[in-house]
């Protein structure tokens, strides 16, 4: 028989080698753990402290635990069930065992399955029921057009353009973490869902219950964290290109900016701008004084932004020193190589928290004394020249346990130091993150994409995905990374397309490795070695596609109030600004079908134009509310579909009240 105890606050079952723990963790939540060891390991790895409380019942060998409005019970057979306050059942395990009770089985198949690898720990298996109707969303960023995860297998493995951050919200009525940062695999079939990791000590989640997606999103981000107030400078335009080679490119491009008229907020010195990777520090050669440069920008009312690689180059002065100290990330197996480009590198070991105080320590010697407070955190997966994930090891553990978190810890340690040095509102721009990496002020981008309409699809589901797992801070490099010739007529529609998109997204970014490429002006090693794109300044694409641009940058700018209202939000309560149409509107079940536009805080309504040559498109409008078109004014009563013309001038944009309308008038 099973021991079932109440110890504290938290609801324990012992049975054989197993140890399960359900507690309570935030509002309407549940933490629930499990492992085979001796004692449970004592990490809390996304989540934040929780002081909640429960009500516990112990009946024999059945229990219940409940907190708010999420209760789960415990079956003499162990199996779990978690039910909303209303008695809806919302999640059960999937157990196939032969037992006493009405679960009885003979398949001989475990819910919590820890199987002991052998001379480690385990691989666990975790098994639910599938509910075949129900809609998934969440799970962070892959590159797929779809936003409803029914039916998909996702990697849980970090790459260049795909981050795992593992929540699910259901439109059954409850939210899903799996708070485990080791390698591993989600799927949602039909049939049956299943958690795995393939190394791991123990088994790990959270879920709560809520009566709307608002409910649950903001229960989530009260548990993993949530972003600071967005600065003002990051809430209008920003121009980056791969790559501004010198000083004097980049304060002639701000320049131009300036003269033109153009509001410009933020521009962004890329990578290679240093005399080595590992070095985080300005090559003089090509930057001669970087605190004028600062200071000039600073005077046009724009912020520098700049590039930070966590990659050592072997021949970097501060290589041998940070192998000492045991500061980068290990190679079980090899050579310590772990990617090449322009040189042998190694990453520094961002779960090492020395490792993040001496990689904090260069920067802000080199970057923040001059002025520069805010970083482009790149390469943040890490990204291997190998993903062989069970290759690499980390003062937290075997990449193949803990490698997920590595974003998050990269983040954290320029957000400590950004804090120590009294900075309040600290942003960086990173290209993956794990669950609460936005209580690091990390902005996340989805990485090194095409240039194409397939791939605007792709990012605009990864978009929303993220936002549903918990990352209000995102955006795009606006017109794709690779390719895009800046003579092509083809390219200058996408670009104005995903333009007009890159608007209404939290944080509104041109960037890219245009063509024809540019060659390096040196082969030594140091900021000449590396090639550059073509232009990517707004005014590189020609007489139709300039003013077009210029336009949307100006509303931008005329926006400024409603997204600032938009980021105290999120940082209040999580709110994303960006997000699915049934966020809002989770009544109106055609809401939860929608796949093509999204809702830019709670008044305005986005139906981006996502194909080519594309002269008009269809728009379903919200029941409950009237909608008016911004450009024309016409007024429609919600729950309908209207089609309406696709300009190229223009996107498509409805509102809920008449306040933001006046944004859209020049």
């Amino acid at each position: 028989m099973a021991i079932l105890k109440q110890v504290g606050n938290r609801l324990v079952r012992e049975y054989d080698l197993e140890k399960l723990w359900i507690e309570p963790w935030g509002k309407n939540g549940l933490r629930v753990r499990a492992t085979k060891h001796f004692q449970m390991e004592d990490q809390d790895w996304a989540l934040l402290p929780s002081d909640a409380s429960a009500q516990i019942t112990i009946d024999g060998q059945k229990a219940e635990i409940t907190n708010g409005k999420i209760t789960a019970k415990i079956a003499a057979s162990g199996k779990i069930t978690f039910w909303r306050a209303d008695g809806t059942l919302l999640l059960e395990e999937y157990l196939r065992q032969e037992s006493s009770d009405e679960f009885s089985s003979l398949l001989k198949i475990d819910a919590r399955e820890l199987r002991p690898i052998m001379g480690g720990d385990y691989s666990l298996t975790m098994r639910f029921e599938s509910n075949r109707k129900e809609r998934l969303f969440g799970m962070g960023q892959y590159q797929q057009d779809m936003m409803n995860l029914k039916g998909t297998s996702l990697e849980l493995a970090q790459r260049n353009s795909q981050a795992s951050v593992p929540f699910v919200l259901s439109d059954l009525g409850y939210g899903f973490l799996w708070n485990n940062p080791a390698i591993g695999r989600a799927t949602f079939g039909t049939n049956r869902t299943e958690w795995y990791a393939a190394s791991t000590k123990q088994m790990d989640y959270w879920i709560t219950a809520g009566d709307t997606p608002a409910e649950i999103m903001h229960s989530y981000s009260e548990v993993t964290g949530r972003p600071p107030m967005m600065p003002e400078y990051a809430m209008g335009f920003w121009q980056c290109k791969l790559r501004y080679r010198t000083q004097e490119e980049l304060l002639e491009v701000a320049r131009e900016y300036k003269r033109r008229g153009i509001p410009l907020s933020v521009i962004v010195i890329d990578y290679f701008h240093w005399p080595n990777q590992g070095t985080w520090d300005f090559d003089k050669e090509y930057w001669p004084d970087p605190k004028a440069m600062v200071d000039e920008l600073r005077e046009m009312g724009i912020e520098l932004m700049v590039s930070i690689w966590p990659t050592v180059d072997s021949r970097c002065e501060n290589y041998q020193e940070m192998l000492e100290h045991g500061y980068l990330v290990g190679t079980d197996r090899g050579i310590r190589t772990q990617m090449q480009f322009l040189g042998n590198e190694t990453f520094y070991d961002a779960t090492n928290a020395g490792a993040r105080e001496y990689v904090w320590n260069k920067a802000k010697e080199h970057y923040y004394d001059l002025g520069i407070r805010t970083y482009w955190l790149d390469v943040a997966e890490p990204e291997y020249s190998t993903y062989d994930f069970d290759l690499y090891r980390y003062s937290m553990g075997s990449n193949m346990q803990v490698g997920n978190i590595y974003p998050a810890m990269y983040a954290k340690g320029f957000y400590d130091g950004l804090v120590a040095a009294g900075e309040t509102e600290p942003l960086n721009l990173l290209r993956c993150a794990w669950a609460g990496s936005q209580r690091y002020g990390a902005l996340v981008w989805s990485g090194d994409i095409h240039s194409s309409f397939e791939s605007m699809r792709n990012q605009f589901a990864a978009g929303l995905n993220m936002a549903v797992a918990g990352i209000p801070w995102w955006t795009t490099d606006i017109g794709g990374f690779n390719g895009g010739w800046t003579d092509d007529e083809d390219f200058h529609e996408l670009l104005i397309r995903w333009f007009q998109y890159g608007t209404f997204c939290p944080v509104m970014r041109l960037h890219g490795y245009r063509l024809p490429y540019q060659p390096p002006v040196s082969n030594e090693v140091g900021g000449g070695m590396c090639d550059s794109g073509a232009a990517n300044e707004i005014w590189s694409f020609g007489d139709e596609a300039y003013p077009i641009l210029k336009e949307h940058i100006e509303l931008r700018e005329r926006l400024r109030p409603y997204i600032r209202g938009l980021m105290r939000q999120a940082h209040e309560d999580g709110t994303p600004p960006m997000r699915p149409v049934f966020y809002d509107y989770p009544e109106d079940k055609l809401t939860w079908d929608l796949e093509d536009e999204f809702m830019f805080g709670p008044n305005l309504l986005v139906a981006p134009v996502m194909y080519a040559k594309m002269t008009e498109r269809s728009v379903y409008l919200p029941a409950g509310k009237q909608w008016i078109n911004v450009e024309t004014g016409d007024v429609y009563e919600g729950g309908q579909t209207v089609t309406v013309p696709t300009k190229l001038e223009s996107i498509p944009v409805f509102a809920n009240c008449q306040g933001v309308v006046s944004y859209f008038k020049k």
